[in-house]
C-alpha cells in the first residue's frame, strides 16, 4: 500500500462523496483514553476475509499495524457466502459481547446489522467501512472511490490502443456505481468517444460477486474477446479472475483497493496489471484504532478523499511511467475542486 498521510490531518480533512459537502471528523480530543494493553479488539470481514489480495486484505493491514504499535489484541470473523443478516449480527454480536470494544464491520453489508446491534451495546464503540449507517456509537469510514477511479480511467484511455476499455463490478450496488462513475469519467475527459464496455457479476441480495474468480474471468474474457484491451475491476476476490483472462489474452487490466501488482498473491500475473486504485482501508482502520486508544473517537463520517490522501493509484511496475504528468495533472484538478467527478 502506499504511504499514508497523517492520521490526523486525513480526518479533520473536509471532503466530497457522493455528493456530500461536509464530514464529520472521527476524531475530538478531551475523552479519556482506554489503556492501550486493555484494548482488545473485534473486527469483522466481510464475505473473502483476510487473503483476498484485495479490500478485506486492506483492513487487515491496518488491524496488524494497530496490534504491532498500538499493541492492542484482536479477534478476527469472517463471512460465508450466501449468509444472512440474522448471521452478520449474530458475529458483531459475539465480538461486543466478548468483551472486544471496539468492533469493526468491514463492508457495506453490515449495515442493517450493525444499525441493530449497536443499539444493543451502546457502551461499546464500533466502525464500519463504506456505510452512513448512524448512531451515536458508530464512526463511518468513508471513501471517494470514484475519485481515484477517475485517475485509473483516465491512465486507460491514454494507455488503450483499440479505443475500447472494460469494468467489471462485483455486485451491481451503489458504491460499486461510484468506481464506474469514475473510470468513465476520467477515461472520457482523456477520450470522449472511447467505447466502455460494463459488467456486473451479481445482483443483490446475492454478494457472491464479491469472491468468485471464476465469474471474473468469464466477464473479462467477454470483453476482451469484443475489442477491449485494458479491464478495470472492482470485484474484490473475484478480480484474480480478471488478471487471468487479461494474462491469456496479452491484454491490461487495473486493480482496485490495494497496490495489487505489488502484492504476492498476483506475482503470477502482475505484469497485467497497469495499474492499481488504491483505497487505503488500512488507513482508515488503523486512524479508527489510534484515535480509540488516545481516547478521542467521534461519531459519523470520516471521509478519505484525493485531498486527504485516502485514494490514490499505484505506479508499480512502471507501466504508467510515461503519463504519470498527465494523472497527476487530473489529480491536482479534482483537489483543487476545478474537476468534480460525479459519483453515480
Amino acid at each position: 500500500m502506499a504511504a499514508a498521510t497523517a492520521a490526523g490531518a486525513m480526518l479533520m480533512a473536509a471532503a466530497a462523496c457522493g455528493g456530500s459537502d461536509s464530514t464529520t471528523s472521527a476524531a475530538t480530543p478531551g475523552a479519556s483514553a482506554p489503556a492501550a494493553s486493555a484494548v482488545k479488539v473485534g473486527l469483522a470481514y466481510d464475505i473473502g476475509g483476510r487473503g483476498d489480495g484485495s479490500f478485506n486484505d486492506a483492513a487487515a493491514a491496518g488491524l496488524d499495524k494497530a496490534v504491532t504499535e498500538l499493541k492492542v489484541e484482536k479477534k478476527e470473523l469472517e463471512a460465508t457466502q450466501g449468509e444472512t443478516d440474522a448471521q452478520k449480527e449474530e458475529r458483531l454480536r459475539l465480538l461486543a459481547s466478548g468483551g472486544y470494544n471496539p468492533v469493526i464491520a468491514v463492508g457495506f453489508a453490515y449495515s442493517a446489522p450493525l444499525g441493530k446491534v449497536a443499539k444493543e451495546f451502546p457502551d461499546t464503540k464500533f466502525a464500519i467501512v463504506d456505510d452512513p449507517v448512524a448512531a451515536p456509537n458508530i464512526t463511518n469510514l468513508l471513501f471517494a472511490e470514484e475519485q481515484g477511479s477517475f485517475l485509473v480511467g483516465a491512465a486507460a484511455a491514454i494507455k488503450s490502443k483499440k479505443g475500447n476499455i472494460g469494468f467489471v463490478g462485483g455486485v451491481d450496488v451503489p458504491l460499486i456505481h461510484k468506481f464506474e462513475a469514475g473510470y468513465e469519467a476520467g477515461a472520457k475527459a482523456v477520450k470522449p468517444d472511447i467505447k466502455i464496455q460494463s459488467k456486473y457479476l451479481t445482483q443483490p441480495p446475492d454478494f457472491g460477486g464479491f469472491g468468485d474468480p471464476a465469474k471474473g474471468k468469464t466477464a473479462a474474457e467477454g470483453m476482451y474477446d469484443a475489442g477491449a484491451d485494458i479491464v478495470y475491476q472492482a470485484a474484490g476476490g473475484s478480480g484474480g479472475g480478471v488478471f487471468d483472462a487479461a494474462k491469456a489474452a496479452g491484454a491490461l487490466a487495473i486493480g482496485v483497493d490495494s497496490d495489487q501488482a505489488a502484492l504476492p498473491a498476483y506475482s503470477g500475473v502482475k505484469d497485467v496489471i497497469m495499474t492499481s486504485m488504491i483505497k487505503k482501508v488500512d488507513v482508515a482502520v488503523f486512524d479508527f484504532l489510534q484515535h480509540f486508544v488516545a481516547g478521542t473517537v467521534k461519531e459519523g463520517p470520516a471521509v478519505y478523499d484525493l485531498k486527504a490522501g485516502g485514494v490514490d493509484y499505484s505506479t508499480t511496475g512502471g507501466q504508467l511511467d510515461d503519463i504519470k504528468s498527465q494523472i497527476d495533472e487530473f489529480k491536482q484538478k479534482i483537489i483543487s475542486g476545478e474537476i468534480t467527478v460525479p459519483s453515480s
